[in-house]
């Protein structure tokens, strides 16, 4: 189904093109969709940009575009709506912080950090907002602010370079304003993040980690979406056994939870010791089909490190 796209955005589109190497440069894999899916991700398509026709200056019908459009898989196209929008309103953080989300999911980790540290300083002294989900959960509830999302990509672009030093420090910048917004699922995600960053440091960063969640993360939080985090933490809290998650990730490589949980698990063989084991894992998730998923992504920079020096 094609979709028409304004004429002020295809000029911006350009324009964005010329100016971003790497995303021209990126490689651009679409997510695999059911036909049900696809059909109603491609109408909400339509509606947003009849949206945006309408009222093509507005930020969030522009908001709006670039984030169907990436749910899509047309991650490039999105990077440059967004850049049209930031030229519309170059004080508005949201475009920054979606901005920044595409050009980790294309690996333009470096542009992914510029942007999303200029959308932490755009916020930093204003009151945080609920960020509205694109695609809601079964309770139809947020589970995120637009800070909190902020920091933990920004986390993810460093940790994504092999920065776990501020990975970790932006991460729990995430976590803090999770714990005041009483935002259960975006807690849980940054702290473990956070955790696995300490976990690379050593025994004494890990140490200081693991009383952090003891002490911080309740065995009994109400949470929507992020399990695979929460049963992780319980993993590395010594309330899971390893096993018992290896076996969800052994049936289906395809499976958005075996991206997460899979990277989350070859972590913890990896600081464990077993790094044969937690390579097999990395691979396992990298022959999926999860592309754009951060485990995904996380698999694909830890295989990349192992590489010897030089080889690409």
């Amino acid at each position: 189904m094609k979709v028409q796209v304004s004429f002020v955005i295809i000029l911006l589109s350009t324009f964005g093109a010329i100016a971003q190497p790497c995303v021209n440069a990126a490689r651009e894999v679409a997510p695999v969709l059911s036909a049900e899916t696809r059909a109603d991700y491609e109408k909400k398509l339509i509606e947003a940009e009849a949206v945006h026709l309408e009222k093509p200056n507005e930020a969030d019908s522009i908001i709006w575009l670039g984030r169907r459009t990436a749910y899509l898989g047309n991650y490039k196209k999105a990077v440059w709506i967004f850049s049209s929008g930031i030229k519309l309103h170059p004080n508005d953080a949201r475009f920054f912080r979606h901005r920044g989300h595409r050009y980790i999911t294309l690996r333009c980790f470096d542009d992914a950090i510029k942007d999303l540290e200029k959308a932490a300083d755009i916020t930093r002294s204003g009151q945080d907002i609920i960020e509205p989900d694109g695609l809601p959960n079964a309770r139809n509830i947020p589970t995120s602010t637009l800070q909190t999302n902020i920091w933990y990509h920004l986390g993810l672009a460093y940790y994504l370079k092999g920065d776990f030093n501020m990975a970790a420090a932006n991460f729990m910048g995430s976590y803090n304003l999770a714990y005041t917004a009483n935002k259960s699922d975006m807690m849980v995600a940054s702290a473990y993040w956070a955790y696995m960053c300490a976990a690379r440091y050593g025994k004494p960063q890990r140490a200081s980690a693991d009383r952090f969640l003891k002490k911080e993360i309740k065995n009994d939080l109400d949470i929507i979406e992020n399990h695979d985090y929460y049963k992780l933490i319980k993993l590395n809290k010594g309330l899971l056994k390893a096993g018992v998650l290896l076996k969800e990730i052994e049936g289906d490589a395809n499976a958005l939870s075996s991206a997460s949980l899979g990277y989350g698990l070859g972590n913890y063989f990896y600081y464990n010791g077993d790094k044969e084991k937690a390579i097999a894992i990395f691979r396992k998730i990298v022959n999926g089909n999860q592309w754009a998923s951060f485990g995904y992504i996380a698999a694909e920079a830890e295989l990349h490190r192992q590489r010897p020096q030089g080889e690409q």
